[in-house]
């Protein structure tokens, strides 16, 4: 069980949630929703005692059990005792230090099999046995297996060698192979394909931990989830049922709450008037006069609260200047890490206007070759070369072009956006208002950090967009506006994606296929492939 009470939560001198109730109860399922920058992240954050830096909260938080995270940034070297995939997972039940040990007491026992060796050996063996040691292999085999990723090919592999999404996987791995009294998942979905979500919800469906979950993935709140926590306004809403329900429970409730609030002016309205009209009459009148006045500020202070509607979002890039025929062309391209290689021989010419869609499964290579595309990488061998007057801006899929020290408008190129009224208007434009403009951009949430990527791209003067998984981490609202925003913008994009929805609105001309390292048309077909990761 997970109970927080009166809980504030102020950054970077706003406030994000004010005198806020969590209740997390056995076999619970709660989805926390709400927009990118109400404060999810921090919330979660809090109630995991991870706050500080310009996380200022206040509240009493009380647990119960064991608490298990999977955050939306994974820890860059894992959480073993050493850096492989195997230990960070066993880290989940304290196995890693037990494993460690073990070996440590197998290789002196080997060396020199003394009697208090075999003592330490034996009693280690009993105590990594009881803590269900020997059963690992068969519970990791079938959680990898649900999830899409080669076990035996994986777990000796060195965490920082993973792609975005198979170290997406290994995490949700971890906490699931934890088994916690509660767990806590911040966009667990982030680079799963249908059949690992479809496995996903099932799984969180029937796991006997609680759940609260963030997550922009509708089918995935539809289905694991039995209640919402709705984070709007600096408020919490509590709403039972699924996503759906919840969905219709709070349009109900906003027009109920417009249509007594209207009527409540409508009769403060005209108290007014009549009061008004007794006020500089005579004697009686006026005591009438003063005793509607006092209605009034009654009627005024307890009036029905109005949920603000949510908004559409739109965002806007600007004209791209108009780039030579071709626009970049890829040559004998490969890349390699020691000795395992990622790209072998990539060939391609983007020309202007052109919209390249790369396909493939994680791992494939395809955050590698965006890097050596966008100068962020040097490749193996071969080369890239950009046409006539191009520009390139890069969408990293983990915000590497922002620099987290700084703050998000000193994250903006000023060469065309001199002032900083300019600056900070964009940044409004992409949502990032008032304080959060100044805070640093290592404390924005992960859909604040790709707001923030969408404005520098539309700070810069680039006619070439390279993007890498532009819709991670971004409510639905955005998700739809990112989509328009690309499709009527009329440069040229070479993108990663696993966003079908997203795809269709680029409208993409060509696709590039890894790890066959085929290019060529599109063809709508290719839209199955777009969610297979």
């Amino acid at each position: 069980m997970l109970i927080g009470r009166d809980i504030t939560i102020e950054i970077g001198g706003r406030t994000l949630l004010r005198e806020a109730t969590v209740m997390v109860g056995p076999k619970d399922k709660v989805g926390l929703v709400g927009a990118n920058g109400a404060g999810k992240s921090s919330l979660l954050a809090f109630l995991l005692g991870q706050g500080g830096g310009h996380l200022h909260a206040r509240g009493d938080v009380q647990a119960t059990g064991t608490v298990g995270f999977l955050p939306q940034v994974p820890v860059p070297d894992g959480l073993g005792v050493d850096s492989t995939v195997f230990s960070h997972v066993l880290s989940a039940r304290g196995l890693d230090v037990l494993d460690d040990q073990l070996q440590d007491a197998r290789r002196d026992l080997s060396a020199s099999p003394t009697e208090d060796r075999i003592a330490r050996f034996s009693s280690l063996e009993e105590r990594y046995r009881l803590a269900g040691g020997y059963e690992v292999e068969g519970e990791l085999g079938r959680l990898a297996d649900g999830l899409g990723l080669p076990q035996e090919a994986l777990m000796a592999e060195d965490i920082a060698s993973l792609s975005g999404g198979q170290r997406r996987r290994v995490d949700l791995i971890r906490v699931l192979f934890q088994s916690p009294e509660v767990m806590i998942l911040d966009e667990p979905t982030n680079h799963l394909d249908r059949s690992a979500k479809l496995w996903l919800m099932n799984e969180l469906a029937t796991s006997r931990s609680s759940l609260l979950l963030v997550s922009h993935d509708l089918k995935l709140l539809d289905q694991a989830i039995s209640k919402v926590l709705q984070l709007s306004d600096k408020r919490l809403r509590e709403f039972k049922g699924n996503y759906t329900a919840f969905r219709s429970q709070l349009s109900a409730d906003i027009t109920k709450r417009e249509k007594a609030s209207g009527m409540e002016g409508a009769q403060i309205t005209k108290m007014r008037a009549q009061a008004d009209k007794w006020r500089h009459s005579t004697e009686s009148q006026a005591r009438k006069a003063k005793i509607l006045d006092r209605q009034v500020k009654k009627l005024q202070a307890n009036r029905t609260e109005v949920i603000k509607r949510e908004r559409k979002v739109k965002f806007n890039l600007p004209e791209p200047a108009r780039a030579g025929a071709v626009v970049m062309t890829v040559r004998d391209l490969a890349v390699a890490y020691g000795d395992h290689k990622v790209l072998l021989d990539v060939d391609f010419i983007v020309d202007r206007g052109d919209r390249v869609v790369v396909l493939g499964r994680n791992g494939a290579g395809k955050s590698s070759l965006l890097r050596c595309l966008s100068d962020f990488q040097t490749p193996t061998q071969g080369t890239v070369e950009l046409g006539y007057q191009v520009e390139v801006g890069y969408f990293a899929q983990e915000h590497e072009q922002i620099d987290l020290d700084l703050c998000a408008l000193d994250n903006l190129d000023d060469t065309v956006l001199v002032k900083e009224s300019e600056r900070r208007s964009l940044l409004g434009s992409f949502g990032l208002t008032g304080g959060t403009a100044s805070q640093p951009a290592g404390s924005l949430s992960g859909g604040e950090r790709a707001r923030l990527s969408l404005a520098m791209l539309a700070a810069g003067q680039a006619n070439l967009l390279v993007l890498d998984e532009p819709t991670n981490n971004l409510d639905p609202g955005s998700v739809a506006a990112v989509g328009a925003m690309l499709g009527a913008w009329k440069g040229t994009i070479v993108a990663v994606s696993h966003d079908g929805p997203f795809v269709e609105a680029l409208a993409p001309t060509h696709a590039l296929h890894l790890p066959e390292e085929r290019y060529g048309f599109w063809r709508e077909e290719y839209l199955d492939l777009v969610e297979v990761r």
